[in-house]
């Protein structure tokens, strides 16, 4: 007996000894990146701060430029876990955005969005030049800061009481066709970049690809996707939809990806379409939770990506252009507004309301950079610390910018956006 249980022991120590396998590797990660980052969103819960601080936190923490050494040894699964999370997140955006709800969104809301999107780039391009940054990285930091955080501003307008005052319905449009804009924008500048020449035959070749793919995936979409639908309705089966949509979100991500575009482009487009269909909101139901895990590993690549070492070098370039991001995208908004028509309150409160940077979008536009390999390593860190800074600073210019614009006095009409 006493033979049997030494034996048994020995075994178990083998096992446990023995050089583990490729697959049992990628458990071993998958095992540690989801340990340390549900320690680090209890800490965040109970302090009260949003889950992708403590997601960015978490990769850090596990990332390979953390001391003493790595807690993961493949990176690239982590990477690989990111791109999932990229296409399942902005497929779940795009549900939110059906081509209806688009097209009723109005003209003022579409020129304020492109005046603010592409003035807040050229703005943080410049200033991204000024401080020293090369042509690329230039580029896409500018890209990132010009990226309203939707969630959060929704989050806070909401917590406020505030879905029902009259600037929230200028505020939701603008946003809406602001994310339009920069996943094109994104998709354009990495078909660009990924030549690294920066001629004007090769900008307007991407630019055709990117509108290309957008119409065609939109003409072509509304004619095909909703009779797709309703075969995969009649089923029956929840888990069949989920899958069948889901393959509509990965065949377009892998389209747009043959063609040179950014997988994000593909992905939002499915969503577009899937959210014209009758199982639109039953598919966002189902793949909300899907999306809120690979969201999480994508903040986690993220923030693994992240030398924290060098973090301190980013506070003050990440404070510059934190202040260029606000300041551009309140008076770009605020300007505009007021020149279509709209009030000095509603005015003021838009620009305050979309003047917050960061986000999903603006780590995805970084990440970007770093996938067509053009970017420099700070890149990553330095738009993840403004990420930080903004998330945090968000809720209080929204609530003491609101407090701010009742000087103004009554609003002046019941202004709405429309075409």
């Amino acid at each position: 007996m006493e033979f049997d249980i030494i034996s048994i022991l020995g075994s178990i120590a083998n096992k446990i000894l023995a050089e583990p396998t490729h697959s049992e590797l990628i458990v071993q990660d998958f095992a540690v990146i989801m340990i340390i980052a549900s320690v680090m969103a209890l800490i965040s819960f109970k302090l009260k701060q949003p889950m992708v601080i403590a997601y960015i936190a978490a990769g850090m923490i596990i990332g390979p430029y953390t001391p003493p050494f790595s807690l993961i040894t493949n990176l690239e699964i982590l990477n690989v876990f990111a791109e999932i999370g990229i296409i399942v997140l902005l497929f779940v955006i795009g549900m939110g955005f059906p081509i209806e709800k688009l097209k009723n969104i109005g003209k003022k809301a579409t020129i304020i969005a492109s005046a603010e999107a592409l003035g807040t780039f050229a703005l943080g391009y410049f200033a991204a030049q000024a401080m020293g940054f090369s042509s690329f990285d230039s580029m896409f930091v500018a890209l990132a800061i010009s990226v309203t955080s939707t969630v959060i501003v929704m989050r806070v307008l909401e917590e406020m009481g505030l879905v029902d005052d009259k600037s929230f319905n200028l505020i939701v449009g603008v946003s809406i066709i602001e994310d339009i804009i920069i996943i094109s924008m994104l998709a354009v500048i990495q078909s660009v970049v990924a030549t690294e020449q920066l001629s004007y035959t090769e900008v307007g070749v991407a630019i055709g690809f990117v509108l290309a793919f957008i119409i065609g995936a939109i003409v072509v979409g509304t004619r095909t996707v909703p009779y797709y639908a309703r075969i995969v309705r009649k089923t029956g089966h929840n888990e069949f939809i989920l899958v069948a949509m889901l393959g509509l979100a990965f065949g377009l991500s892998v389209l747009a990806f043959k063609l040179g575009i950014s997988v994000a482009t593909g992905a939002f487009f499915a969503g577009v379409l899937v959210a014209g269909t009758k199982i639109g909101i039953p598919t966002k139901a189902m793949a909300i939770p899907i999306r809120d895990m690979f969201a999480a590993l994508f903040f986690i690549s993220v923030g693994a990506l992240m030398d924290v070492k060098q973090l301190p070098l980013f506070i003050l370039p990440a404070i510059a252009l934190i202040l260029v991001s606000i300041s551009s995208k309140f008076f770009t908004v605020w300007i505009s507004a007021k020149l279509l028509g709209f009030n000095k309150k509603i005015s003021f409160r838009s620009g305050v309301g979309l003047s917050s940077s960061g986000g999903e979008l603006a780590l995805v536009a970084a990440k970007g950079g770093a996938d067509v390999s053009v970017t420099s390593s700070m890149l990553l860190p330095l738009v993840g610390t403004m990420t930080i800074i903004t998330t945090f600073l968000s809720p209080y210019i929204i609530k003491y910018g609101w407090k701010f614009s009742e000087r103004f006095g009554k609003d002046e009409s019941a202004e709405k956006v429309s075409s």
